[in-house]
């Protein structure tokens, strides 16, 4: 039977939603003083009830020094839920997110080296080991056998807290060079200790242990229907560097699905249907025939159209569709609807207004430097703050200008 983006879909745990589309997490720069939520992170969720079947909140870090990373002022900050009294703000994203009946899933993480910010804050950041990384202006802390206990229950905590807001699920991050792929990567992990880089099972055994908790304080306190996924890049390099290449991707695709009921895998992709060097299958391709039967699958990667949805549906179960939901945050609901020739597609100053875009997006895509850009970007030039992107915290493991990857999508 031919799959189409208007199926249901449910989940091994009993959770379904509407639709074959999903928004994947996307930083939106709202968090405020240590990551609280704003009201402009509500309104701009609000406005994407609609926006898929399954909306997932952006990376949110669970320990105090997991974060922040990638911001560009005091108040445009990642989201954080490493304490209590974070959680009225998340408890009020979750029900707008669920307020036309669609699933709210929130992102969790630890940045790991990539707690940029925190460092220009003159505060201490930790990686799975300590050594010139070539890229970074500052210095990294090799974390500690008693500290990686305390981030692996920093996440359990999280969950609780996710839950406790009303959360429909969680999705743990372990893509675009946070954390937990920093341990999973041989470049970065340079460990001799049980956590450490010398074989695949010791890079994966801090990702292995995070499952656990998470499932751990899932079966405890969640409802049975409850959505837990993981994301994952399927490639790491750094120039001749390979951190990991598509097979280790795909051996920990499989001892994670093997060891743990996930609902889901993400592949965090820069195009949908993008193929490792030399190779004819798509990375989907490739990690599909490992999941079991009860596990969907999910990429991403440059669907800005529902004909790119429908292309991408040939590779997977849910299609994750990002930066088009920046400029139509009804997306979803004009495809469900049957009105996806009204789908808008290039944004504009009235655009920005209706999609509730917050301030450090606006000026995000208002520069005209900025890759990947939205279609349209010209005609918001002028909504630009000159002189406020800090380009120094725009790298990524390459040395090259990072092009934000939580914005690929």
């Amino acid at each position: 039977m031919t799959k189409q983006l208007t199926d249901k879909v449910t989940f091994r745990h009993g959770a379904s939603i509407a639709n074959r589309i999903v928004q994947p997490p996307m930083l939106t720069n709202s968090g405020k003083n240590d990551g609280y939520v704003t009201q402009d992170t509500i309104d701009y969720y609000a406005a994407r009830s609609q926006s898929a079947g399954m909306v997932i909140v952006e990376y949110t870090y669970v320990s105090r020094a997991g974060g922040p990373s990638r911001s560009w002022a005091r108040d445009r900050e990642q989201l954080g839920l490493y304490k209590d009294d974070q959680k009225p703000g998340f408890a009020k994203l979750a029900k707008v997110i669920k307020k036309n009946g669609n699933k709210a899933i929130l992102q969790l993480e630890h940045s790991g080296r990539e707690a940029n910010f925190r460092a220009k804050l003159g505060d201490k950041v930790y990686a799975p080991s300590s050594f010139d990384f070539g890229f970074l202006d500052y210095d990294v802390e090799e974390l500690t056998d008693a500290e990686i206990h305390e981030v692996i229950k920093d996440f359990g905590a999280a969950t609780k807290r996710a839950i406790d807001c009303g959360f429909d699920g969680v999705e743990i991050h372990g893509a675009n060079h946070y954390l937990l792929q920093q341990f999973f990567s041989a470049w970065s992990n340079r460990r001799t200790d049980e956590w450490g880089g010398q074989t695949l099972d010791s890079r994966m055994h801090c990702i292995m242990e995070i499952a656990k908790e998470v499932f751990r304080v899932v079966k405890a306190y969640a409802p049975k229907d409850f959505i837990v996924g993981y994301r994952l890049s399927p490639e790491e390099v750094h120039g001749d560097n390979v951190g990991y290449d598509y097979k280790e991707a795909t051996e920990l695709v499989k001892t994670l699905t093997e060891n743990f009921e996930f609902d889901y895998i993400h592949l965090s992709l820069p195009q949908y249907d993008a193929k490792p060097a030399g190779v004819d299958k798509t990375y989907a391709e490739i990690v599909k025939p490992v999941l079991p039967e009860e596990t969907k699958l999910i990429i991403v990667g440059n669907v800005m159209s529902e004909e790119d949805a429908k292309d991408a549906l040939q590779y997977t179960d849910l299609v994750a569709v990002g930066r088009a939901t920046f400029i139509d945050p009804q997306f979803g609901l004009k495809i469900s609807e049957g009105r996806g020739n009204e789908i808008i597609h290039e944004i504009s100053p009235e655009q920005v207004k209706k999609s509730k875009l917050t301030p450090g997006l606006i000026n995000l895509f208002s520069d005209p430097k900025m890759e990947p850009h939205l279609p349209g970007r010209e005609s918001i030039y002028s909504l630009h703050e000159a002189g406020s992107l800090d380009k120094s915290v725009l790298k990524d493991g390459t040395g090259a200008s990072y092009n934000l990857a939580h914005l690929k999508a």
